[in-house]
Formats: structure tokens, sequence, C-alpha cells
């Protein structure tokens, strides 16, 4: 194979796309020293300024997010809405920004930002595409950073959305502008007015216009527990079938016209270009519908043998330009499944003859399909950690029903508006077929649901599944070979066994909940959970996001009723709890035990020990002051945790606290309420751990509390800054802490950067 320059401009933009997020300090002097060696190769020239035009795109969406100097600053923007969703308490905007200035001068310049993300409560006769002036509080791009959860900061970045916030009421919202000429807005108002049920419209807007916002929430849930939501993006598929279709059309034409020279003729191949052009611009071009564009326009190049590159060649020119266009691009989960499956597609049909007949095209269909479910699963796996088992079955009846069938019928649909009764009977049957498809999903959904494999299986499963689709695909290799390395692969799999927590230790996690606190303990064989985080005002609990349904822990500790600690506690419904522990008086919404100091327990050898409430009545204290404080203790090591009581109450149980201590959880996150002078002076904690959230309104941690702990010479982290802190304690080599996001501020100074320390 030929490599060209196709293969060298791809990494060149992955390359290019890589350095701009690392932002390194000396980029540009990098890549002058480079140019001083290009003379080397002719084609570096250009494979240089493809680097640069890469990382200078990253940079710029870099350098666009909003200042954090601003965060939660009134603001006065005025752009157009790209998408709105109407979430009945509140509407979702994406608002596309041409101007920002700050209402209060002198601040910081938002010129630069160009895409915000925005929550409105007080909903306005808002409609896609129109312009408007809105006074908008925003925040730095940023979610929670846990492990093995999703990542809703990455997700900002990768979508190119430089803040999020909301729409204030005042100063007041000003329409300045209706919505511009869109062609896919003119064909979504005519569907809407269409004697068709909603049903119908959800699907034929998002499977022939790419309108997939108009799909509702459990039309999602279905295709995700099926594994076919890549039915409802316009994909390759989709943008490949009208090329393939307007192409076969076009050379029919050029038959009819010029049947001695039909086969040499080059219009029909323009036509069929301009035609997926045209469709991924109906579709809104959206970075999905761009993607598919290209890919389909260098696939009919390269089929049409003039002057064409090579299949793979191909292949690395699409990724190229995709990368090239939209650097962010290289972060989207989308774009990779897409190359993967077309690269396993060459692979399949490379030096495979072309199928005969029906019953041909009917095996070569099921041949592709069960060779690309193992890699296109490995892939999901890796992207979102679940799982879909009855994806591929579903896909053998669910993709030819949808591309041969539900596709075709909703365009000839739309190419026949002009004559309304044909136009209404392709929809009616798209609209019969579109039942079936959701009656074949949820029976398919519900016969075997999906699944979300535990954090340390996903990973050798991933490569499980994609080894056996190469070994399968590959063409040369023994059936034999074949068979026997799918059946060793499958039974490695099995046999692996998840990390154990050795006798005698326990593992440790202070989770990036936001403004609140939730906190795992794992032992050799038991499993606690010391408060369960917030519930936010939209009813979301980030308790959700942390594990698949059907968890087990021995039991679950709600220091007090706030919703900032005891907010999640409905999410625990979807898992096992044995037991629930709260102070007297206390309403978590569940049945539970008290909480008492002097109670305890031990578990693997690790010691669990109630220092807070006292046993007597708790009338006297407010709900703050009534928190469990808890004692853990395994070997040398031990972790204070004293919930949101105050000043008096720490002075109350400080002296049963056995020294030296190695962590405390900052009490009220903290407020300067908590960790008192002489709690800190008498604890002096190696490590300080305060759960808050990013910008909170409350300034936690405060100022005084932080130097207190300083002067102390504790070592100070914050789930704010550092996401998930995880710490091993009772281990004899030496207590491990850990942070999710690694950056300079993790810890303070000196020793605080150090992974390990001696008891």
């Amino acid at each position: 194979m030929r490599v060209g320059l196709a293969m060298p401009l791809a990494v060149a933009a992955l390359m290019g796309a890589g350095l701009g997020s690392l932002s390194l300090p000396g980029l540009f002097d990098i890549w002058a020293l480079a140019l001083l060696f290009a003379i080397w190769w002719r084609h570096a020239l250009l494979v240089l300024l493809v680097v640069a035009m890469a990382a200078g795109q990253v940079l710029w969406a870099s350098q666009a997010q909003l200042p954090p100097g601003l965060s939660g600053v009134d603001l006065r923007i005025e752009g157009s809405i790209v998408s709105l969703v109407d979430e009945g308490e509140r509407a979702r905007l994406l608002f596309d920004v041409d101007a920002c200035r700050p209402l209060e001068s002198p601040r910081l310049s938002c010129d630069r930002l160009r895409r915000v993300r925005l929550s409105a409560y007080a909903v306005e006769d808002w409609q896609a595409g129109e312009r408007w002036a809105l006074s908008v509080r925003l925040r730095p791009p940023r979610g929670f950073l846990n492990p093995n959860a999703f990542d809703y900061g990455a997700w900002l970045w990768r979508e190119g959305i430089d803040a999020t916030g909301y729409v204030r009421t005042e100063p007041p919202s000003v329409r300045l502008a209706g919505p511009r000429f869109s062609l896919q807005r003119v064909a979504l108002a005519y569907l809407d007015e269409q004697p068709l049920d909603e049903s119908t419209r959800r699907w034929l807007a998002a499977l022939t216009l790419g309108a997939s916002e108009r799909l509702d929430s459990d039309d999602w849930e279905l295709l995700n527990a099926s594994g076919t939501t890549h039915l409802m993006v316009i994909s390759g598929l989709h943008v490949g079938l009208v090329a393939t279709f307007v192409l076969l059309l076009a050379r029919a034409a050029a038959r009819l016209v010029t049947p001695g020279r039909w086969r040499m003729a080059v219009w029909p191949w323009w036509v069929a270009a301009g035609a997926s052009v045209a469709y991924a611009c109906l579709a809104g071009l959206e970075p999905p519908a761009m993607r598919a564009m290209i890919m389909t326009l260098i696939g009919l190049w390269v089929a049409s043998g003039r002057h064409a590159p090579g299949v793979w060649q191909g292949w690395w020119l699409a990724l190229a330009l995709v990368v090239a266009s939209e650097p962010l691009s290289a972060w989207r989960p989308g774009l990779w499944l897409s190359f993967v499956a077309v690269a396993l597609l060459i692979l399949i049909w490379q030096r495979c003859e072309r199928p005969r007949g029906v019953w041909g095209w009917c095996w070569a269909l099921l041949r592709t399909q069960g060779l690309l479910a193992p890699l296109m699963a490995a892939a999901v796996l890796l992207a979102f950690e679940r799982l879909a088992p009855v994806a591929p079955l579903v896909n053998l009846l669910a993709v030819p029903l949808v591309s041969i069938l539900m596709v075709p019928l909703g365009l000839l649909g739309w190419l026949l508006v002009g004559v309304p009764p044909l136009a209404q009977g392709s929809w009616q049957l798209f609209a019969w077929l579109a039942d079936a498809l959701v009656a074949l999903l949820s029976h398919a959904a519900s016969w075997w649901p999906v699944w979300e494999p535990v954090y340390w299986r996903v990973l050798p499963l991933a490569w499980m599944l994609g080894i056996i689709a190469l070994l399968w695909a590959l063409p040369g290799l023994a059936r034999a070979l074949r068979m026997v390395g799918t059946v060793l692969l499958v039974a490695l799999v099995l046999v692996i066994v998840p990390p154990a927590t050795t006798s005698g230790t326990v593992r440790v996690r202070v989770y990036d909940v936001g403004q609140g606190q939730l906190m795992e303990f794992r032992t050799a064989t038991h499993r606690l959970l010391y408060d369960t985080g917030p519930r936010f005002r939209s009813g979301f609990m980030p308790l959700s996001t942390l594990w698949p349904s059907g968890q087990t822990f021995d039991r679950v500790i709600v220091s007090h009723a706030d919703l900032d600690h005891a907010g999640g506690v409905p999410s625990l419904t979807e898992h096992h709890v044995a037991r629930y522990l709260a102070p007297v008086g206390e309403d978590i919404g569940v049945p539970f035990s008290a909480c008492r100091a002097g109670d305890g327990w031990r578990w693997d050898g690790v010691d669990f020990r109630f220092l807070w409430p006292p046993r007597s009545d708790l009338g006297e204290w407010s709900s703050n002051d009534r928190s469990c404080v808890l004692l853990v203790e395994a070997g040398e090591h031990r972790m204070l945790v004293t919930g949101d009581v105050g000043r008096d109450v720490e002075r109350r149980f400080l002296r049963q606290v056995p020294l030296p201590l190695q962590v405390l959880v900052a009490g009220h996150h903290g407020s300067r309420s908590s960790s008192g002078p002489q709690m800190v002076t008498a604890l002096a904690p190696r490590y300080a751990i305060f759960s808050t959230g990013h910008d909170n309104a409350f300034g936690h941690p405060h100022d005084e509390v932080v130097r207190r702990f300083r002067r102390g010479q504790s070592c100070l982290w914050n789930t704010a800054l550092d996401g998930a802190v995880t710490l091993r304690l009772g281990d004899a080599a030496g207590m491990a802490i850990a942070a999710m996001r690694e950056r300079p501020g993790s810890g303070v100074e000196g020793f605080c950067h150090e992974v390990k320390l001696q008891p």
C-alpha cells in the first residue's frame, strides 16, 4: 500500500489538535524550528501548516472560554439561538455569542466568547434561529470529576461550549431579529402541520432532517437500551444512502441520454456529490453531518476511479479533513466510532467478490453486521462504559429496516411534497415501519436490558471484543486459529478477578459532587457511604451518575438532613442498602437507626466509631450540630469526618480523637463556623480535605480556615479543584493519596505533592 500524503496529513492534524490542547509554553518556538527543517522534505511545509491550523483552532477555543474573573458576574450578550429544548419549568438554550460585555465596569473582557449553554426559568417566546440580547450570569465550563463517571466538563470542551449559566430577568431580554432563513426550519414547520401522529413526526424529523432534538427522553432511553442510537444521527449511512440513490438515478439518466458513453460520464458523480452536500446542509451541517458529508465525498471519489486515491488513502484523507476542519472532534467518541467502523468495513470487504443475487446480498449483510458488532461494542464500551447485549441481533433487523425502507420512504415523501397525496402515502408507510421499529426495540430491550459492567471489567472486555473482531475480519487467517483465539480470549476475560482490598486496609474516596458531601469507604468485604451528596433545584442528584444500578451498601450514614448531605438518598432506591444511620430527630426520607457517640463496629480489621452526637436529648442542638461524627482507624492511620458540626461541638469530642491524625475532612465544607483553632492546633492533621463546589456562592473554604490549616502544616485538598480524592489507609508501606485532576495547585507546597507518606 502506497502511503502518499494522506496519512501524514491525518497524523499532522491529530498532532496539532493534541499540541493545542496541551498549551505548551514553547509551542510557537517549536513550530518555528520545525519550519527550518522543512527543506528536507518537499511536503513538510504543508504538513506543518496543517499542524499549525489544528493547534491554532484548539488554542483559540481554549482562549474563548469565560475568564474565571467573570464567573457569576452580570453580562449582556447578543447572538442567536442555535437550539432550544423546553423542559417544562425551564428551557435549555444553546446560544451563539456575537457580542459580550460586562454590565459593571471596569471588568475583564468577554469578547472572545463564542457559544454558551443557558438555562432559563422565565421562558420567553423563543424560537431557534432568532437573535436576542440577554442578561446572563455565566461560569467557565466545568463539571464533576470522578473515577469511572461521565465527565461533563470534557463534554462541554469537545462540544465547543465556552461557558454555562442562566438567563436573568433584569435587564430584560430583547429580541433583535427574527429567525434567519433555514431550509431545515421550514421543513420542520411544514412537518408539524401534517396529519401525522406525534411519534411519526419525531422519528421522521430525526431520520430525514437530522433534528434528533425532537426525540424525547423515552425515545433516547429506548435507543440506548437497544444499542441503536447511531441510527438516529445524520451519519455516513444516511448521507451515503442519499448519494448512492442520486448516483444511481443520474447514471440511469446518463445511460438514456448517451447510451454509448454513459460509463465514462463524469457528471453523475458530481450530481451525487452535490446531493450529499445539500442533504448535509439540510440537516444543519452540525459536526456529525459535516463528518458524514466529508466521508461520503471522499468515498465517491474513491469509487469513481478517476485519478482517485486508494481505499486506505481515502480513509486517511477523510480523517485529515475532518480533524483539520474541526479539531475538537478528535475528542468526540462519534468520530472514532465512525472511522473505526469504516476501517473494519474496508478490511471485511477487501479482496472479496461482489455478492450476487438476493441471497448473496443477504449473506453479505449478515456477515458484515456479525463482524462489525464486536468492534462497535468495544468502542461503545470504551466511550460510554455500557453495552447493549441485544444490539448485534437488533441491528441485523433495524439497520436494513431503517436504511433500506424507512429513510428512503421518508426522503421520498419530501421529494413528493408538491403532490400531497403521494407524500402522505410515503409517510404513512414510514409511520407503520416506525411503529414496527419501536415495538422491536421495546421487546428487545425488555428481553435483555442494557448492561453497565463494573469499571474494572470495561477495559478487558473492550480489548477482548476488539481483538475478536480483528481475528475474524483480517484476511488470510485460518478458521481454526480464529476459533481457538476467540475461545481463549473469552476464557481469559472470564477468569479476571476484581482488584481486592486487603484485610486491615480501607479505600476512602471523597467524591466531587459540587457543594455537598459524599464519601465511600471500602474494606475487603464491606462498603459504607458517608452522606449522599446534594440534590439541585432541577432535581439532579450527582450520586445517580457515580455507579450503575444494583450496587450494595452495608451501611449508609447521613450526617444530617440538609439537602447537600441527604439530597442523594432518593437515588439509593436503585441500590440495595442494608442499613441507614442518621441523628435522632432528622428526617432523611427513609427509616434509619440512630448514630450515637460510642457506637462502633469492626470490618475486616478496620474500626469505625461515632464520636458525636451524644446519647442525651438533642433538642437543644441545631441540625448541623447533630451531625454524625465518624472516626475510622486502619492500622496506624486515622481519619476523622465531622459533618457540619460547629466549633462548640468540636471542643466536646476533641479529646476522644487518638493522635496522630492523618486525615480530616474539614467540617461544613471549610466554613468559618467549623474547623476552629483549638481543633486544628490539637489534631494537626497531615491532610485536610474540603468537599466544596467550584466557585460556590458561600465562599467555601473560607480564607481564614485555609490559613489556619496551613499554619498547622496540613496539606490541603479541595474537590472543587482536585476532583475526587482517593486515599488508602492501613497499608504498611505508607498512606497513599491521589486526586483526579493532576494540575499545579493540587495540594499546597512541599510534601503535599508526594504520593506516599510513611506512617
